[in-house]
């Protein structure tokens, strides 16, 4: 048996060599038309995808440009989070740390696909926010129950928070003066002022709060509770406001949704979130200015992960037992084709920058399923969602973040 990220498991399929055939020849079998309908990139233009490997203790770099794997870079102890710098070419990745250790900030320089700085934090870290302005790095140590800031220009810690039991995840707000943090083992969420350093507020109630996302005006905060069937809606403060309700951060409510909520995905304009069920095979809409659940819709088997177009249209699904990726259309409200095969175990996903390709960790079977979005049939009609190719990846990949910039 395999465990999931989420504790929970799943059976191995026996080993068949058909299958182990399959994903080591479909590169190069599709490789000669891979040109068709496809971007034209500039000659100086990069675009990578960074691959945590916790088991393997590295980092797949993919080349999307080519659709290759480029390299492997060796880095800290059970890589999990990774995210990308929004000003500078600069990648960071959490490694959590051998049993007992503290854990670490592995720097990535995206232009020489190298580590470069190695930023000491505390016990199992598990994961990194950055600021719009790519100044401060915020790293979750579960195992230490606190929160690390980073200096990421100057790459030091500069500050530690201490928050509640066991958090998963620290999440900036747009406007930078909130910071979210989920306590899974202590089921409660603090709400941390960054500039102090502090903490602003405490809602427990929220059994394995895991997930969070906060809209896009900075105004309220979703967070997925997964030891149960709830997302928790936090009113943000706001002391431009008028309305003196706005001047603290307090519990809108408590929304019932599936079983064990592990994900949340937030549409771009922020108008709805949607939560990935994993125990009961669906998806929940919630509407993020009622504050109220819209609907429930079966997808594949313990979906745990999920990303929204652009466009705000598509709503793309990892069926994790299902080996499969579900499209559900927004504003349609069904599912639009059958789910895409791909590899075992599908779990994070990234979208290439121009919304192109969709990436799909594949956590059981190591490597890394390659969608198009968007394809062409023979007589011109438009399908969406095709398995293009699988790239290489190591040992249970868990994260995955997309830079692009302009060679120098």
């Amino acid at each position: 048996m395999a465990e999931t990220r989420n504790g929970k498991h799943r059976k191995r399929r026996p080993f068949s060599s058909r299958l182990f055939i399959v994903p080591l020849m479909l590169p190069l079998i599709l490789s000669g038309c891979r040109r068709n309908h496809f971007p034209q990139y500039p000659a100086d233009y990069r675009e990578y995808a960074y691959v945590t490997n916790s088991g393997s203790n590295t980092v797949s770099v993919l080349d999307l440009v080519n659709l290759r794997q480029d390299r492997v870079l060796a880095v800290g102890q059970e890589p999990s989070g990774v995210t990308v710098s929004p000003v500078r070419n600069e990648v960071y990745v959490v490694n959590a740390g051998g049993t007992g250790g503290n854990g670490s900030v592995s720097v990535i320089d995206a232009e020489k696909s190298r580590v470069v700085a190695t930023i000491p934090v505390h016990r199992r870290p598990f994961s990194i926010d950055v600021d719009r302005e790519g100044r401060r790095g915020y790293v979750a140590n579960s195992g230490s129950n606190n929160v690390s800031v980073i200096d990421l220009e100057n790459r030091r810690e500069i500050g530690v928070i201490g928050v509640g039991e066991a958090p998963g995840l620290a999440r900036i707000s747009p406007d930078l003066s909130t910071l979210v943090v989920t306590n899974r083992a202590g089921g409660s969420v603090s709400i941390v002022d960054p500039l102090k350093m502090r903490v602003r507020a405490v809602f427990p109630g929220c059994p394995q709060a895991t997930d969070a996302v906060i809209l896009p005006d900075s105004s309220k905060a979703f967070i997925a509770c997964s030891g149960g069937h709830q997302v928790m809606a936090i009113s943000l403060v706001r002391p431009e406001s008028t309305n003196e309700s706005d001047h603290t951060d307090h519990l809108l409510a408590f929304l019932d949704v599936g079983k064990t909520p592990v994900q949340l995905a937030m549409k771009p304009d922020g108008g709805e979130i949607f939560v990935s069920n994993f125990d009961s095979d669906s998806i929940s809409e919630i509407s993020t200015v009622t504050n109220e659940v819209g609907g429930a819709y079966l997808v594949g088997a313990h979906p745990s992960s999920a990303v929204v177009s652009a466009d705000n249209s598509l709503l793309w699904i990892s069926d994790f037992n299902a080996d499969s990726i579900s499209v559900y259309s927004i504003d349609d409200g069904r599912l639009v084709k059958p789910s895409v095969r791909v590899g075992s175990g599908p779990d994070a996903l990234a979208f290439s920058s121009n919304g192109f390709l969709l990436l799909a960790a594949d956590a059981t079977s190591g490597d890394v399923s390659v969608v198009r979005t968007q394809s062409y049939a023979s007589n011109g009609a438009i399908r969406i969602g095709t398995l293009f190719t699988m790239l290489p990846a190591g040992k249970r990949p868990s994260s995955i973040a997309v830079k692009s910039f302009r060679a120098p």
